[in-house]
């Protein structure tokens, strides 16, 4: 079965085909400037031991996005198959489903009506992720549409972990609770760690660390999400980027009464706070990590601050499931900053966590690492994530079903 994922952003489009009888990736691109003005938009598309292809082309809208994905997926030179009817399904990343949505699902009208309904909690992506399935309805509307959940991996945690001490009418007018995001990546590592460990997933205390330009961590027992860093937003857990992470919710009124408008807040803890707003250098951790050897001192608490946080959420994880068996990094920084690991992992030794320091100072970066020292209680693994693999699978699990019964 052919299946392709799509991300779908406000100007861009991200895509992936996937042969699935192989699990090899046939090609994967991106379509960007999508609607900025009538006339921009570019495509660039990959295949393997192929040169990379770039083309400056219109893509008005969502819909022009797809054509050309489509176009070019079954160009007689660039593609790599011979039209789109191999295509049997489509693979959609959604960031939040709300509080209804517990696992990846067909996408019909009235999950797409839900998805709608909640778009004031996702302002930012949810739009753009139904334009895409618009877009793809349009252009391939006999095959099965499945969205795949960030927060699904969230949904039932117990409620103690969900629920903020706020007054609880807030709670159930506003579906104020924390949703966690980040759930496909999470769920794909933790999975993977468990098939090196040769473990039941069911028998293992897990904590992974989703580290990147957003950042997130999350503590897995027994196969289930009981804690996630991140919150009702994406803002919370760690610092990150240009995202604050943690702070007392009364900066916010603070700040208000000092005469920013909330808009203007929440830009500056969205875009404008983390390791950028730290540092003064950028978001960039390479960049920033470059300052530090200058010996610039906010560049270095910038990443002192990612540090204790993650350091900090780790051993509250360890505390509520009473140990663990497994530590996983992932993402950007998780799977090539050998610093930000080593200032993690260093003196951790007390929980059972102790490094490999050499081999994790010489990895090769965006490498499967198993960093793990002798005398360490804890497994310390580095996994490279794959959520677009999450999203073929649990795609082509229910395409299965769906032509099953059809």
């Amino acid at each position: 079965m052919k299946i392709l994922v799509v991300n779908a952003g406000s100007s861009s489009m991200k895509y992936q085909l996937f042969d699935m009888t192989t699990g090899d990736v046939l090609a994967k691109g991106i379509c960007e400037k999508i609607g900025i003005t009538p006339t921009s938009g570019t495509i660039t598309h990959k295949r393997p031991n192929a040169d990379k292809y770039f083309a400056e082309t219109p893509v008005p809208d969502h819909d022009a996005a797809i054509s050309l994905v489509l176009k070019t997926l079954s160009d007689p030179v660039l593609g790599v198959i011979k039209d789109a009817s191999e295509i049997e399904a489509v693979g959609h990343r959604f960031v939040h489903g709300g509080k209804k949505i517990k696992e990846s699902v067909l996408l019909d009208d009235e999950v797409l009506a839900y998805v709608e309904s909640i778009v004031p909690l996702n302002p930012l992506h949810g739009p753009a992720s139904l334009k895409g399935v618009a877009a793809c309805k349009k252009a391939m509307p006999s095959i099965p549409q499945v969205g795949v959940f960030d927060s699904a991996f969230y949904a039932e945690m117990p409620e103690e972990s969900y629920t903020y001490a706020i007054p609880y009418e807030w709670t159930e007018k506003y579906d104020i609770r924390r949703y966690g995001f980040h759930g496909t990546s999470h769920r794909y590592v933790s999975q993977e760690a468990a098939k090196l460990l040769g473990k039941p997933i069911e028998e293992l205390k897990i904590i992974t660390c989703h580290l990147g330009s957003g950042s997130s961590v999350s503590a897995i027992k027994n196969g289930k999400a009981v804690d996630t860093s991140m919150g009702f937003t994406p803002q919370g857990g760690l610092p990150m980027g240009t995202r604050c992470g943690p702070i007392d919710p009364s900066i916010v009124t603070f700040m208000i009464k000092q005469g920013y408008t909330a808009d203007e807040v929440d830009n500056y803890l969205n875009k404008k706070s983390g390791v950028i707003g730290v540092s003064g250098v950028s978001s960039d951790a390479r960049e920033v990590w470059a300052a530090v050897e200058q010996g610039n001192h906010r560049a270095e608490l910038a990443m002192k601050l990612i540090i204790h946080y993650a350091r900090q959420l780790i051993g509250s994880y360890i505390a509520e499931m009473n140990g663990v068996d497994v530590l996983v990094m992932t993402a950007g920084l998780g799977e090539n900053d050998n610093l930000v690991r080593n200032g993690i992992c260093t003196n951790m030794e007390y929980l059972g966590i102790k490094i490999n320091e050499e081999l994790n100072l010489n990895a090769p970066r965006g490498s499967l690492l198993d960093l793990t020292a002798e005398g360490s209680r804890v497994k310390v693994l580095v996994i490279p994530t794959d959520e677009e693999l999450m999203i073929a699978k649990d795609t082509e699990a229910l395409a299965n079903k769906f032509y099953a019964a059809n």
